[in-house]
Parts: structure tokens; C-alpha cells; sequence
């Protein structure tokens, strides 16, 4: 049994956190430009080192509000990442978050203020350390989180058309969705609440906006309730 930690080798602990957004049309990340060496100038995921009075989570949401100004993100730990080289200044184990947020509600002066800026994940520029692999196993969870949980929802405004659900569903899962299969899915669901209102610049006759309805969704998961895309 260890009775001294003295002789123990010290190690840094980062939080990378990777932020997903989406704009009614792309899926994207959300990535700072590195203002330190190594690898000044490049472009990178938002990270910190976990600090003596804070748990893991405490550190992502704080990472997360100093880039976004937002609070109550959802955010999920993804993975651990302890690659001996992987970091060439120190030895650091990084532990990686994924976050979704709505485009429309982030802070335009502390995304200046980072030099962050958002890339679809398609086109995104090659990243740091091993942030490349992190972003990948992101788009691996996310994929799989929105096929049995209604996460998405958290990309979209609170109020979205149907074709706003359809194209964040496509983005996420990379693949073109037939529109009638997926509006008989999604009514199926019944976790949705229409509204009278509709939105008017999609068309001349304007389409039908949508609320997601948490309540009754969590009611349907207490009597048994699957969610599946």
C-alpha cells in the first residue's frame, strides 16, 4: 500500500474541449488560433489545465464560458488522451470534452478576442498535438449520441422548422435523408410540439416552426420510451 506520494512522478492534466455548432445548413467547430509557442500560430481545439479546486467538469465549463460567454452548454466527457509525446513541452494527459451549442447565441467579442473562428468539420484546417484525433473521435460519438438521443436539439434554435431538423440530421450523419421517411420518423416520436407560427422566409407560404418538448420527452423515457433516428 502507498503511504508517500513524494517520490511519484508529477503530471499535467489539460481539458480540450471541441465545440460543435450548426447554421442551418453545416456542422461546424468552433477553433482558436494558438497566440503561444509551440505551435504559435496554428490552428487548435480550446483547452486549459485542470486547476487544484475544480473537478474535470468544473474545468470544461469553464473553458467553455470564457470562449462562448455561454453557461448550461451540453457538454459530455469524451476521452482520455496520454500519449507519451504528445505534448512536446511537458508531459500532459489530456482529457477531451465534446459541446453543442447554437451558433446564433455565441459572444461575437470573446470569439474576437480568441481569434476563433467557425470551420465546417469538413474543411476544418489541420489542428495541433493530437487535437486532429480528438475531433474525429467527437464526430464518432456525436453521431452516434443523435441516432438514440435527441441531442440535436441543442444546435438548433428553440424554434426550428421541420427542414431545420432534416438538415442538422444530414450534417451530422453525413448522408442525404429521404424528406418523407424522416417527417413520419420525427412525428412518430411525438416529442415535438407545432406551432402556429411559421416561419416566412423559406417560402410564400412559410413553414410550420417547431418546439422540442423536453417534459414530455423525459415522461416518455420514465414509461419506457426509445429514442431512434
Amino acid at each position: 500500500m502507498l503511504n508517500s506520494y513524494s517520490k511519484e512522478d508529477k503530471v499535467l492534466l489539460a481539458v480540450d474541449c471541441i465545440i460543435f455548432g450548426f447554421d442551418n445548413e453545416e456542422l461546424k467547430i468552433l477553433l482558436i488560433k494558438r497566440d503561444f509557442k509551440p505551435e504559435k500560430g496554428k490552428w487548435s481545439l480550446m483547452g486549459g489545465f485542470l486547476k487544484r479546486n475544480e473537478t474535470l467538469d468544473d474545468s470544461a465549463n469553464r473553458i467553455l464560458h470564457t470562449l462562448t460567454g455561454i453557461n448550461n452548454i451540453y457538454m459530455e466527457q469524451l476521452y482520455g488522451f496520454s500519449k507519451i509525446d504528445r505534448d512536446p513541452v511537458e508531459r500532459t494527459i489530456s482529457v477531451a470534452y465534446y459541446a453543442l451549442i447554437n451558433i446564433e447565441e455565441h459572444n461575437e467579442e470573446l470569439i474576437e478576442k480568441y481569434s476563433a473562428r467557425w470551420f465546417n468539420v469538413k474543411e476544418a484546417p489541420k489542428l495541433i498535438f493530437d487535437h486532429d484525433q480528438m475531433v474525429n473521435h467527437a464526430i464518432r460519438r456525436l453521431r452516434y449520441r443523435t441516432s438514440n438521443k435527441p441531442i440535436g436539439f441543442e444546435l438548433l434554435p428553440e424554434k426550428f422548422t421541420m427542414r431545420q431538423l432534416q438538415k442538422l440530421y444530414e450534417a451530422i450523419l453525413d448522408e442525404e435523408l429521404d424528406k418523407r421517411n424522416f417527417i413520419n420518423k420525427i412525428n412518430s416520436l411525438d416529442i415535438l410540439v407545432k406551432l402556429k407560427e411559421k416561419d416566412m422566409t423559406s417560402s410564400r407560404k412559410g413553414s410550420y416552426l417547431y418546439q422540442f418538448d423536453k417534459d414530455k420527452y423525459d415522461k416518455k423515457v420514465e414509461d419506457g420510451f426509445t429514442f431512434k433516428i
